[in-house]
């Protein structure tokens, strides 16, 4: 994958890489290295649909672009296939992070869901100990390269399709101590909505963990309601089909006017965070209902409006990309200036699973790195 250098910013030379980032969207067996997954597969005795790394990560992107969600997930059986020993877990979650810290990334979070990393001998616990071994190097790493103090946290997730929620829910909570700073439910959307896993949310409500749910990516409305119903959810996984709930009324060269329904208010008045991946949404089909270009992407009504919108990258590897990739591509679409880069990371700070004091402090590491660069 590419990530840009200095870019042109109103009339200014930025060096995206190397701002301030929030991670809030990012999938462990969505990032790995296709080298890694090379050799990881040969140590394995796996096939992989390609030799060498650069047509393996050319296949993975050409595979994830199908405009279909459960047709995008398929790509995983590849990465997680090599996932399923201690060792190797480590490894990725290791090279993850470092590749967080080429990105500028300075908080993130690491979702992943364990128990698709059991057919090889490991327990659930064992698995998530793995990740936190292979985060705490990766950080150390990071530290003696570059001086950057970078903290990253898990959120285990659960296969909505699997029915392992509330067992999924009570390793979130064993963990919390270890790495685990919230939890997530992932897989396929479309039939398999959030309150199918209601006794996971409740105990986790019980025991005030905070909760992301995926929402709004291939599911409709009701998706969203349920995540924030039934799910508690603090923030929403993509929550991009929250557009549908706002009506156009008339525009001109200037100006749009708009009404926005219940659940566009209220995920707009009380700060809910989507969670976009600009280039993710584009390959699942998640804005078909607006176009099939970056610039049909309802990111900037949702922006203009006042909501919560932070930017991601879903799977770095099936969408060959980065958060600084991520940015270029809005700036490209939507003429965004570096102030408006500044606002997608302090919300994301803002959103971010950690107490108030470190959220605030976020945002202060957040604004002095953007005040250097602008200057």
């Amino acid at each position: 994958m590419s990530i840009p250098g200095e870019y042109l910013i109103n009339d200014g030379r930025v060096d995206l890489a190397s701002l301030p980032k929030v991670s809030l969207h990012d999938h462990l067996d969505g990032g790995l290295r296709p080298e890694t997954i090379l050799e990881l597969a040969d140590e394995a005795g796996l096939e992989v649909p390609a030799a060498d790394a650069e047509s393996l990560g050319a296949w993975f992107r050409t595979q994830a672009d199908s405009g279909s969600l459960p047709k995008y997930l398929e790509t995983f059986s590849v990465t997680t296939a090599v996932m399923q020993t201690a060792p190797a877990l480590i490894r990725v979650a290791r090279e993850f992070v470092q590749d967080l810290g080429s990105d500028g990334v300075v908080y993130g979070e690491i979702r992943w869901a364990p128990e698709q990393h059991l057919e090889r001998g490991l327990t659930l616990d064992a698995a998530v100990e793995a990740v936190q071994e292979g985060i705490e190097l990766g950080i150390e790493d990071v530290r003696r390269a570059s001086g950057s103090d970078l903290r990253v946290g898990q959120l285990v997730s659960a296969m909505r399709q699997a029915d392992r929620g509330l067992e999924i829910a009570e390793l979130a909570l064993r963990h919390r101590a270890g790495g685990v700073v919230g939890f997530d439910i992932a897989g396929p959307e479309a039939g398999f909505p959030p309150s199918r896993l209601i006794d996971a949310f409740d105990l986790l409500a019980e025991n005030w963990l905070p909760v992301t749910v995926h929402a709004g990516e291939a599911a409709d409305l009701d998706s969203i309601s349920s995540a924030l119903l039934d799910g508690r959810a603090l923030r929403l996984g993509h929550g991009v089909r929250l557009a549908l709930d706002i009506d156009i009324e008339g525009e001109d060269d200037t100006n749009t006017w708009v009404s926005l329904g219940r659940l566009a208010h209220w995920v707009k008045d009380r700060e809910i965070a989507l969670e976009l991946s600009p280039s993710s949404n584009l390959q699942t089909g998640a804005i078909e209902e607006w176009g099939d270009e970056l610039a049909d992407h309802p990111f900037d009504l949702l922006y203009q409006l006042g909501f919560r919108v932070t930017v991601n990258t879903d799977n770095r590897l099936m969408s060959g990309t980065t958060i600084t990739r991520e940015l270029a591509l809005l700036v490209d679409a939507f003429g965004y200036d570096l102030a408006d880069l500044e606002v997608f990371q302090l919300n994301a700070a803002a959103a971010a699973f950690l107490s108030v004091e470190d959220r605030e402090e976020l945002a202060d590491r957040i604004s002095d790195g953007f005040e250097r660069a602008g200057a």
